[in-house]
């Protein structure tokens, strides 16, 4: 996938920059090298392959100091929303911003 200069004064304008034509050429040529490499990465062949917890696990062995998932804080729910201007079912409710 190869963006073009378009491309790049479309992805601009929808983040609100303001890109100088040299800094759009910048940002062309960088962000194909990154589409090319990830392409290349998606080409190789991983099947057989076992995910790494962690990738120091491919150099040595290691193991992980992970938490046990349990909850440690009661449910405040309904004592954290009563603050709050509207609720309903649990959710606070905002005014709508994006049309």
């Amino acid at each position: 996938m190869a963006l073009t200069s378009q491309d790049i004064g479309r992805i601009a304008h929808l983040a609100r920059l303001e890109l100088s034509p040299d800094e759009s050429a910048h940002m062309l040529q960088h962000l194909n090298g990154f589409f090319a490499t990830v392409e290349h990465m998606r080409s190789i062949d991983t099947q057989g392959i076992a995910p790494l917890p962690h990738p120091i696990a491919a150099i040595q062995s290691m193991a992980l100091r992970l938490r046990e998932d349990i909850a440690s804080e009661p449910n405040q729910r309904e004592a954290n929303q009563r603050s709050a201007p509207a609720v309903e079912r649990g959710l606070f409710l905002v005014p709508k911003v994006i049309e």
